[in-house]
């Protein structure tokens, strides 16, 4: 297992992103939609990760700062070949550990509320995250379950 920080370059991490958009626009109308096009996820605010077993993507994940001691879990997507296999798990204790050397207090997110989404929000809880109120730039939407973290 291999946990990269990447460019965004590579064309197997391209489209998983596009698949992972294109399944946020089944669960949820576009304007509730807050997954990250590729352009946005190279922004300086944001260090992007892939995982990779034997070569083969199997996970990306991305880290937002919002200020210096608040960061956003963005972009949270296991390769179809590699569901249920820790795959998330390993992604979201890496991206921690890095809010937590940056000095973050707080770590963020957005996932959905549709039942496809029970699983991520299963993973979030037993990380410690908890509900929350918007946070950032986002509103309530029924669409969006927001989820934070102190340490």
């Amino acid at each position: 297992m291999d946990i990269r920080t990447d460019a965004l370059s590579n064309p197997h991490i391209i489209k998983l992103l596009q698949a992972h958009h294109n399944d946020m626009l089944k669960h949820s109308p576009i304007e509730s939609v807050h997954a990250l096009d590729v352009t946005k996820l190279t922004q300086p605010d944001i260090t992007f990760y892939s995982l990779w077993i034997d070569n083969n993507l199997a996970g990306v994940g991305a880290l937002k700062a919002l200020n210096t001691t608040h960061g956003e879990i963005k972009s949270m997507r296991t390769s179809s070949s590699y569901l249920r296999q820790g795959i998330a798990a390993k992604l979201l204790t890496h991206i921690t550990k890095q809010a937590t050397l940056r000095g973050y207090k707080t770590i963020s997110l957005e996932t959905g509320t549709a039942e496809a989404f029970l699983p991520a929000q299963k993973l979030y809880s037993q990380f410690g995250f908890k509900e929350c109120e918007p946070f950032a730039d986002y509103e309530l939407d029924p669409y969006s379950l927001f989820m934070s973290k102190s340490f």
